[in-house]
């Protein structure tokens, strides 16, 4: 019992080691006793697995948004707007833009407007490709670095958006984008024929989200630009798996960004409740 007490998984490379180590004898982490643990360490063998926990937040926040403010069931004939949150709520849970960002200062809102979606045929889609582009990125980039791509390049599209005046926006498309991105930067660099596979599928996506913008005036397409070029240059920052195993500081990293979303998403709820219900 004693011995177990004074070992602990090195927050590096996951093998058992003392807690009095320096050192970790393996990897080489200074401090490993003294670093956070990783919350993610369940996901790491199979980190496609994350995105499961995601589509459920994403599902709930819908859910939610339905819930804080009357229902606009929308023209059946016009998919696009059946089932479509009422906008008071949305506005509450924290949609993002040039108005809550430069006029309310609600900076918070670039991460929890990834997580809101304005009607059920929204939601489904992102999901859709959440599933497909999530599994694969997560894959290819490993899952803390995965994390940080979807996470940071969302909030980089909606502030871009923000910038180029766009008032009042709110989807995942902006972090898919920025999954979108990382595999063509993936693609790019391995090469060979699985780096062509990747690209191949990877234009297919672009080509739907130029044809997507033109025909439909709401898209944001700052917002997908601006996440599309936040992944690429994330990508090529923190590298992926068949390059590098990401490192102590990037799994850091995308534990406290982690941590730091959720706390938004936490507060973004408290908001909304407090602003409908008094």
């Amino acid at each position: 019992m004693t011995e177990k007490r004074n070992s602990i998984l090195c927050p590096g490379c996951r093998k058992l080691i003392s807690r009095d180590e320096a050192f970790c004898p393996y990897c080489n982490l200074k401090r490993p006793a003294g670093r956070l643990p990783d919350i993610f360490a369940r996901w790491s063998a199979t980190p496609g697995e994350i995105v499961q926990p995601l589509i459920i937040l994403n599902v709930a926040f819908y859910i939610l948004s339905l819930v804080l403010a009357p229902v606009q069931f929308g023209n059946l004939h016009n998919p696009l707007n059946f089932l479509s949150p009422g906008n008071q709520s949305l506005f509450g849970l924290g949609a993002t833009g040039a108005l809550p960002i430069f006029r309310l200062h609600r900076w918070w809102t670039l991460i929890s407007a990834s997580f809101l979606h304005g009607s059920l045929l929204h939601l489904l889609f992102n999901m859709v490709a959440l599933n497909q582009l999530g599994r694969i990125s997560a894959e290819i980039f490993g899952l803390h670095r995965f994390l940080i791509i979807y996470l940071i390049s969302g909030a980089i599209g909606f502030l871009l958006s923000s910038l180029a005046g766009i008032m009042l926006t709110i989807g995942a498309s902006a972090s898919l984008c920025g999954l979108i991105g990382a595999l063509l930067f993936y693609g790019k660099s391995r090469g060979g024929e699985f780096g062509r596979l990747v690209i191949e599928q990877v234009r297919g996506w672009i080509i739907g989200l130029i044809l997507i913008g033109l025909f439909l005036p709401t898209i944001n397409n700052w917002g997908h630009g601006g996440g599309l070029l936040g992944g690429l240059a994330l990508a090529a920052l923190l590298g992926y798996q068949e390059r590098r195993q990401a490192g102590p500081i990037v799994k850091q990293t995308a534990v406290f960004i982690v941590i730091f979303s959720l706390a938004i998403l936490g507060w973004a709820v408290v908001q909304a409740g407090s602003s409908l219900f008094h």
